[in-house]
């Protein structure tokens, strides 16, 4: 029943912030307009199949939910790292990091979907290590954010990697519930610094369609 509670509550989060943060997309470019889709949906998706994994009877079909569930988790890492990728100077680095942070959630998907049970050491080796890669292109990405941005990135990390103690201590009671709780504060603190991320790059984009429609158009310079 708690875990229960703390997912509902992170469902109606999830839907309240894809919301939000996808309303502001109109203005932006199409890959980061994107970029934004892809993690709104993400968000969405990982805390929608947490739920029904979680609240579902024991049964042979809670066991092919588990595989989901867990296969979410790289996905949305993906996801939240795709919107600041989008946002940094593209370049052919940046391109490679966007494969590179894919192909290694695709690969925990593979891991999770196809060898259930099995490994779960390194798959959970494999979620903080995808999550704190950012660390290694800090100057490319993260660096030209602003600091509370980034803090709340910091923030959200901190959180989802002290939940793993919690993950991991079966014997405790409300053992699921803490660590889902741990998840949705993490996931709050990285939605606020993508929210931070879009408002920013919306309002400049729109200050500059502004000024834009003001200049005259067809104005020559006088003859002398």
């Amino acid at each position: 029943m708690a875990d229960g509670l703390v997912h509902a509550a992170g469902v109606g989060l999830a839907l309240t912030g894809m919301i939000q943060v996808t309303s502001l997309t109109g203005r932006l470019p199409e890959f980061q307009s994107t970029s934004v889709w892809i993690y709104a949906i993400g968000l969405v998706a990982m805390f929608s199949i947490s739920a029904v994994y979680n609240i579902w009877p024991v049964s042979s079909t809670k066991l092919v939910l588990r595989r989901f569930d867990h296969a979410t988790i790289y996905l949305f890492i993906a996801a939240t790292y795709t919107p600041f990728i989008a946002h940094a100077e593209q370049s052919a680095f940046i391109t490679a990091l966007l494969v590179f942070i894919w192909a290694a959630a695709g690969f925990g998907v593979v891991l999770k979907v196809a060898f259930p049970g099995r490994c779960e050491p390194l798959g959970v080796l494999l979620c903080v290590a995808l999550g704190w890669s950012g660390l290694l292109v800090y100057d490319a990405v993260f660096s030209p954010l602003p600091a509370t941005t980034v803090g709340f990135i910091v923030g959200g990390g901190v959180l989802y990697s002290s939940g793993v103690v919690f993950h991991l201590w079966d014997s405790m009671r409300f053992q699921n519930a803490v660590w889902h709780a741990f998840v949705i504060s993490a996931a709050v603190f990285q939605f606020l610094a993508v929210f931070n991320l879009v408002s920013t790059a919306a309002s400049a984009a729109g200050k500059d369609a502004e000024r834009v429609s003001f200049e005259p158009k067809g104005a020559t310079k006088p003859r002398l």
